[in-house]
């Protein structure tokens, strides 16, 4: 249910976005605004609080939002008015992951069992690049011990899985299924 609602919600604001022609700047404002709520968990709270009237959460909201485009502003009087501010987060994610999607930009994760030198990480790009239809990578490293050797990388929902750990493990299955 809450993918549903992120989703609805996501997709609206996006479509106003393009509509009005200010995606870029609504991205910007977006990811300002769940950098805020990702470091304050206690305005969910109080925006979502069960005791407090709603026209008092929207005044709230519009207030500590005053900087921002009048339809984000709207925007999120409305989802505080549908009772949906605890998956604000949520919504956000879902736009911007819907903006990074119409412009071709994709984030990659990837995990390695070492840290990666410079020319690595940018053949590990380049390689990408050419496997994938992005034309802009956001990257995001991260060092695993645990892998043993090789790395992980995931995009979006993709995952290509070359550790040496995982290799062990199929290896190991394989070995199991040999009867003697």
């Amino acid at each position: 249910m809450a993918k549903l609602v992120s989703k609805t919600y996501g997709e609206a604001l996006f479509e106003v976005a393009v509509e009005k022609g200010t995606l870029d700047t609504m991205l910007e404002e977006v990811e300002a605004v769940l950098q805020v709520l990702k470091s304050n968990k206690e305005y969910i709270s109080l925006l979502t609080h069960p005791k407090i009237p709603v026209e008092e959460k929207v005044s709230m909201a519009e207030k500590a939002f005053k900087s921002l485009s009048d339809e984000l502003i709207g925007f999120i009087a409305t989802i505080v008015e549908k009772g949906r501010f605890s998956e604000i987060e949520d919504i956000l994610s879902y736009f911007i992951s819907r903006v990074y999607e119409e412009k071709k930009i994709g984030i990659v994760k990837v995990t390695s069992a070492a840290s990666l030198s410079n020319k690595q990480k940018k053949e590990i790009v380049a390689k990408l690049h050419e496997t994938t239809s992005y034309s802009k990578l956001l990257m995001n490293y991260d060092v695993n011990p645990d892998l043993i050797g090789g790395m992980v990388i995931q995009i979006g929902d993709r995952v290509v899985d070359g550790s040496v750990k995982t290799k062990l493990a199929n290896m190991a299955k394989e070995l199991n299924k040999i009867q003697l």
